[in-house]
């Protein structure tokens, strides 16, 4: 062989391996690479808990896990999500607004004029990737347990949405003892592990069964070789405080006494509170509480009682969630994980208002659903009760109205961030929305979005410039931010707030704050500034026509859309057994009529 040949045989072996080693760093520049250190990510969502509901945020209720959290983390007192509990979920999860993701509201509350319509399909659609779809993608453990409420189509469950693993319920709510549903709505607790329907143990209670899963979970894969040097993203999604309110004896014993006042009392105790830890400033104004509501003087000694206990018993539950929060910490802490996670904990609205004990038509459902409102055992196994829309004034103090509502009564939430690096027991005023979660997790992480040509963007924006003091804002002064979910809509501009409520408790009127000077929404400024007003419904005009905004029917009430499309599910349920019976009569009736000719 010649000199030459071999110089080429090792020049073309040199070429080679400088193309693969280029080929390499060119996969490692463009792929995500964890590193060994990288924090397991837990994001905790409560259901129906108002701002002031948390212990860290002035709340009545014992929480000294999330309280650790708190100080040992940031606090956001800005904090704004939807007011109904899938589309702050699908936000959550996603960072895209809900008209853009699919679950523009929810099945309960749709007319039948958005059924179908772009958005409205109320579950995650084609192209929309959720939090644990971009971490499993970076070599994450995934897992979920708890409420889903989007879909229990295979392609709907979160097996189809980035998760490893899952324990779901596909319901608003459900019973916490029991696998049976909590409103006519439904006709059983839809729950799924995986991609299959699932039964719940004897000993089921929901706080303590979405920890307890998530534990096994991911005890597992640390104990699998493969998988046990992967970091992990858990998603607890709780069914506390939503409807129906339960909660062990021992921990609703703890309020005995402390809401006896009533809810008038409780409104002012929380507003006079909120100035003092600064989430308000000190001339706040509080807003009335919605026409209508029941004064506390007024009510018998019996409904008196029994208010008090549901209170007490509200109180319980959040308790009861955060003594099992505290078990999956102390797990985390005796594992060695706890130093190297990051905690997000939220809620996905504010207080919830619906009084189903006195809801019209329930009392045979209840009965024989096995459920009672038996006051001395309110929120054990079998009780059926809710806080009611006074109360729920009450908790959301010190803001305006409650859940389904885009005053800030059901929107202005508890949002808590604690890990590696975050700074600790400190407090952010600055302006933040559901959907900035999922871009502040993959920020945190250093993560790119990585969507591809047919996906849609994330609408939220990160929250990490904010944490770590490199920016005073999120959204500038000048930035209009929206938000809409069954007719009831807001858009945050700079220190102003446009809004607008539909019935029952609202008008459908627009009208313009300054929640600078008055975050109880009490006074409107549409007529003194008008061309703020201006500016910003058209600022809403906009987001509501680029992000896919279905304009409400006439007429259209909440409440009501919830008995007619709760009638349409239990005729669709229930046919079989509804006619037979008319048809029966009927023909039983012309029998009649025909003897009685034919013996004429």
């Amino acid at each position: 062989m010649s000199i030459h040949s071999k110089n080429n045989k090792m020049n073309n072996r040199l070429c080679l391996s400088v193309f693969a080693i280029a080929l390499f760093g060119l996969l490692l520049a463009t792929t995500p690479v964890l590193a060994q250190t990288s924090p397991n990510i837990v994001v905790i969502l409560v259901d129906d808990a108002g701002l002031m509901d948390f212990e860290p945020f002035g709340g009545e209720a014992r929480m000294p896990s999330i309280q650790r959290l708190a100080d040992q983390g940031v606090r956001f007192s800005n904090y704004r999500t939807s007011p109904l509990c899938a589309p702050s979920r699908a936000m959550l999860l996603t960072g895209v607004d809900n008209h853009l993701n699919g679950v523009a509201t929810i099945p309960e509350v749709i007319p039948k004029e958005h059924e179908g319509k772009p958005g409205y399909s109320l579950a995650l659609e084609p192209g929309v990737k959720t939090i644990a779809d971009h971490l499993r993608a970076a070599g994450y453990r995934t897992y979920m347990t708890g409420k889903w409420h989007m879909g229990r189509r295979v392609q709907d469950l979160p097996v189809s949405h980035g998760f490893d693993r899952s324990f779901a319920l596909d319901a608003s709510g459900a019973d916490n003892w029991e696998q049976k549903p909590y409103m006519p709505y439904y006709t059983t607790a839809p729950w799924y592990e995986d991609d299959q329907p699932a039964t719940l143990p004897e000993d089921f209670y929901s706080s303590a069964f979405i920890v307890n899963k998530m534990i096994d979970y991911i005890d597992a894969d640390n104990n699998t070789a493969d998988k046990s040097a992967q970091p992990f993203f858990a998603y607890l999604a709780f069914q506390a405080i939503h409807i129906p309110i339960q909660a062990p004896r021992e921990f609703t014993e703890h309020y005995d006494g402390v809401y006896d006042q009533g809810w008038h009392v409780l409104r002012e105790q929380r507003w006079q509170k909120a100035k003092q830890l600064g989430l308000i400033p000190a001339d706040a104004a509080l807003a009335a509480m919605p026409e209508g509501l029941r004064d506390w003087q007024k009510l018998s000694d019996e409904e008196r009682r029994f208010y008090t206990k549901a209170m007490a018993v509200n109180a319980g539950m959040l308790e009861a969630m955060d003594h099992h929060i505290g078990r999956l910490i102390n797990w985390l802490e005796q594992s060695g994980q706890l130093e190297n996670t990051l905690f997000v904990v939220t809620s996905d609205n504010g207080p919830e208002f619906n009084d189903i004990v006195n809801t019209a038509g329930i009392g045979l459902w209840k009965v024989v659903s096995g459920y009672n409102s038996d006051i001395d055992t309110m929120g054990e196994k079998g009780s059926l009760a809710s806080i009611g829309p006074e109360w729920a004034s009450a908790a959301a103090s010190p803001n305006k109205m409650f859940k389904f509502y885009s005053s800030d009564g059901g929107i202005r939430v508890p949002l808590i961030i604690a890990g590696p690096t975050i700074p600790q027991g400190t407090m952010q005023s600055s302006l933040a929305m559901v959907t900035d979660i999922t871009p502040t997790i993959l920020d945190y992480l250093g993560l790119p979005a990585s969507l591809s040509e047919n996906d849609i963007g994330i609408t939220g924006r990160s929250l990490k410039p904010v944490l770590n003091g490199s920016r005073e804002q999120t959204y500038g002064p000048s930035e209009a931010v929206g938000l809409e979910v069954a007719g009831n809509a807001a858009l945050f501009k700079g220190q102003y707030k446009l809004a607008r409520n539909l019935p029952p408790h609202g008008d459908g009127i627009w009208r313009l704050y300054n929640l600078h000077k008055d975050p109880g929404e009490t006074s409107d400024l549409a007529e003194a500034e008008p061309v703020v007003f201006s500016t910003m419904l058209a600022d809403y005009q906009q987001y509501a026509a680029t992000h896919g905004v279905q304009s409400m029917p006439e007429g259209y009430d909440a409440l009501e859309q919830i008995k007619r499309n709760t009638y349409k599910k239990l005729f669709s349920a229930y046919y079989f057994y509804i006619i037979p019976p008319p048809l029966l009569l009927l023909a039983v009736l012309v029998w009649l009529i025909k003897r009685r000719r034919r013996g004429q």
